[in-house]
């Protein structure tokens, strides 16, 4: 049986999806973009300011849930430039520094929102 997880603490989707499920011990995040919950915009303009908020956007769903980024198992990187791929993973590699998951990180024509950065995750209860 699925459990649907919705926190207020990351952007409501902009869909018809759910912030994540949870299926047997394994949460699907869905793609986060750099929206900020309380204002409901992109604020910051750089991928750093960017990528920051995605990890939070993340780290929240992940504790609603009651997952830590050390349940983290894959993630998927989608950059609307590889030029931004240096300093993403600069901001990444702070939330992962010990037994990082698995990844797999690209460059995509466009993002919703004209964002720069938007990351989906899978964590595992271990």
């Amino acid at each position: 049986m699925k459990r649907i997880i919705s926190t207020p603490n990351a952007p409501s989707a902009i869909g018809p999806y759910s912030q994540a499920v949870e299926v047997k011990g394994t949460l699907y995040v869905s793609g986060q973009v750099p929206i900020n919950p309380l204002s409901g915009k992109v604020e910051a303009s750089d991928i750093v300011g960017q990528t920051e908020q995605v990890m939070q956007n993340i780290g929240a769903i992940l504790a609603e849930a009651g997952y830590t980024y050390s349940d983290v198992v894959k993630s998927t990187c989608f950059l609307s430039d590889m030029v931004n791929f240096k300093a993403m993973n600069e901001v990444y590699g702070k939330y992962y520094a010990v037994n990082p998951p698995a990844r797999a990180a690209f460059a995509v024509k466009e993002l919703p929102l004209g964002a720069l950065i938007e990351i989906e995750t899978v964590a595992v209860k271990g």
